[in-house]
């Protein structure tokens, strides 16, 4: 009775941990194992029976009978004398199996095993998380703020699993409480040392693509497909779509009646600004509606260095950008091109990496940031608007703009 009063014990964590019973007798035979291992040398001639119904457990030893003095490995071998202590009919030769009760390998051994099963019973838990959230890779997930670090946010979900949020990848306007849920999907899941570590994202592409299969039908169905994602988040995306069904609009489907369809997404992602855009295999077609709200007078594209000319009327050229420069630059991500603009009836016009020996290559990178990559692009700009869109003081935007102007004046 006391291997099943010890196995009843250990059943304890099949309650606690939810694991089957089955799983739990396989656990418990790897560690009697090792048990048996450790004190005899050897568990090769051990019989270990698991009743998974009953939770009862029984070991047998097997070993040959041989003659008095000639016992050499006492694990594999009995003497005639012990053996006949257990049948009074056994011969040399013969096998004898017997019981090894749990209290015969000390006290010291049985608290070893009850440890080592805490372990085990661990080591599998992490096992069945790990590939639990490994199938949820990419899939939208909720879970609630249980604490709130100053480089992550830690979530727990609803059978207690550690969700961790990471603050690069969460949006920059997101503001978490304790107790509130959210949303997010799952990027990675990495087993450091046992223990499983589960990433979630609010700044991934895949997460708006997913919302987009969440809040419209159409997506779900398979009627509408995404093409690509491409975001800054919190600020600004691009979303191209199409259909394989001629009478359904795409773009009008997702983004919906006044934008009623959309406008839970934009409210999920802390009012970032969507453009949902049609796709065509057409590269200069594509661009163009890239590049909306702006509307484009002609394109002109290198196919070999992927870069794209792209010339506008002055009043668009604003539109093309857009605020930070976040508009064209999510336009080059969705497209694959590097695009320049051009104003419509300008003829002259100089690249501003030709001033790099009077203007420093820095300068010259805040205005590249927000799609100013020309002279005459700089001299259109207001300083005012400059000065709030770049890092640079009206100082620095006053002496370039001297040394552009002086390039025309000439």
């Amino acid at each position: 009775m006391e291997n099943l009063a010890l196995i009843e014990s250990f059943s304890e964590f099949k309650d606690d941990k939810l694991i089957d019973r089955v799983t739990l007798m396989a656990i418990l035979e790897e560690v009697f194992r090792n048990a048996l291992k450790k004190k005899f040398g050897s568990d090769d001639n051990f019989d270990i029976i698991i009743n998974p119904d009953k939770g009862d457990l029984e070991i047998w030893r097997n070993r040959v009978v041989v003659a008095d003095d000639e016992v050499e490995d006492p694990n594999q071998e009995i003497s005639l004398t012990d053996a006949r202590k257990i049948e009074p009919d056994f011969e040399v030769g013969e096998d004898v199996s017997e019981e090894v009760k749990l209290v015969d390998l000390g006290r010291r051994a049985i608290l070893a095993l009850r440890q080592n099963l805490i372990s085990k019973i661990h080591e599998h838990d992490n096992t069945t998380i790990y590939k639990q959230f490994k199938d949820l890779i990419g899939e939208i997930y909720t879970a609630e703020v249980h604490h709130i670090r100053h480089k992550a946010v830690i979530l727990l979900d609803d059978e207690g699993n550690e969700i961790v949020l990471p603050k690069e990848k969460q949006i920059p306007s997101d503001f978490f409480r304790k107790g509130e849920n959210v949303r997010g999907i799952i990027e990675s899941v990495e087993l450091k040392g046992s223990k499983p570590t589960i990433i979630m994202s609010r700044t991934s592409p895949d997460f708006l693509e997913k919302l987009f299969e969440q809040e419209i039908p159409e997506v779900f169905d398979g009627l509408i497909s995404i093409k690509k994602v491409v975001r800054i988040p919190g600020e600004k995306a691009k979303v191209a779509v199409d259909s394989y069904d001629d009478r359904i609009d795409p773009v009008g489907a997702c983004v919906g009646m006044k934008g009623s369809r959309i406008h839970g997404i934009v409210r999920e992602l802390g009012n970032e600004n969507i453009d949902v855009i049609n796709f065509t295999s057409n590269p200069q077609l594509f661009i163009g509606r890239a590049l909306s709200p702006a509307r484009v007078t002609s394109i002109s594209i290198d196919e070999e260095t992927k870069r794209a000319e792209v010339i506008l009327k002055p009043e668009e050229v604003s539109k093309a950008i857009g605020k930070g420069g976040y508009n064209i630059r999510l336009a080059g991500f969705l497209t694959g091109y590097e695009i320049d603009v051009f104003r419509e009836g300008v003829e002259e016009d100089v690249e501003l990496t030709e001033f790099s020996d009077e203007i420093e290559e820095w300068i010259i990178g805040e205005f590249k940031k927000i799609g100013l990559d020309t002279a005459r692009s700089v001299l259109d700009q207001d300083v005012e608007d400059l000065i709030k869109r770049t890092d640079l003081e009206e100082e620095t935007i006053l002496e370039v703009k001297r040394i552009l102007k002086e390039e025309f004046e000439d």
